[in-house]
């Protein structure tokens, strides 16, 4: 199916109904923004940023973001094309890669973007985790680019969990969503391989914190 007619109808169809439907449902949540104040200090800069968010979050964030002009990071995977399909639909510019395939290109592109002025968003634990384990990227860019990265994550009082390695988990309709910006990590410009890993655990550190609080609020300590 996959290298066939079906499959080439399927991605015509699957991300177009999805992009429908999950916006209707999303439009029934109630949002709350919490951590504006880290969005707004990057903003008044004029410089583009990275988001920086775990796996399971996506559903949600793509939507959260979809006003922002921005370049986002898909695996190359063929399965992979529905989410790229999906996020172009909502308005998001991608580059295809992984950390088997094509990331480094991925990365070089994302950095020729950025320094056009484009945001750009890269999911931390990578296409296939470990979950909540932040990949090199978010790090690598960071430092090539020489732009802040923005941590985000977002918790929910009703919600649909999947059975996903990164338990991807979708909000239900008319619930309510926090959701949270936290506080930006700055990387080196042309950071030494030595530093490399402290730069990598700081960022898993604001990215795990930011969810711990965001799922304390529906008395949880994980989704």
């Amino acid at each position: 199916m996959k290298n066939g007619f079906l499959y080439q109808i399927s991605l015509r169809i699957i991300p177009f109904i999805y992009v429908c439907i999950t916006s209707l449902l999303f439009m029934t949540c109630r949002i709350k923004t919490h951590g504006q104040e880290y969005r707004s200090q990057l903003d008044s800069q004029n410089i583009p940023i990275i988001a920086s968010f775990w796996h399971y979050t996506i559903f949600f964030v793509f939507y959260y973001l979809r006003k922002d002009s921005a370049v986002v990071m898909v695996s190359a995977s063929k399965d992979g094309e529905y989410i790229n399909r999906v996020a172009q639909r909502l308005g998001f510019a991608t580059v295809r890669g992984s950390r088997k395939k094509g990331g480094m290109q991925a990365i070089k592109s994302l950095i020729r973007n950025m320094r056009a002025g484009r945001n750009a968003g890269i999911v931390a634990d990578g296409s296939q985790g470990p979950p909540r384990i932040v990949q090199a990227g978010s790090i690598f860019l960071a430092s090539r680019a020489a732009v802040p990265i923005l941590p985000m994550a977002w918790s929910c009082d009703r919600y649909k969990r999947f059975g996903s390695w990164d338990g991807i988990a979708l909000p239900l309709p008319f619930s309510k969503i926090d959701f949270f910006y936290g506080e930006p990590v700055t990387v080196p410009a042309k950071i030494k391989s030595e530093e490399f890993e402290q730069y990598r655990l700081l960022l898993e550190k604001r990215l795990n914190d930011l969810y711990t609080k965001a799922w304390a609020l529906q008395d949880k300590t994980e989704h």
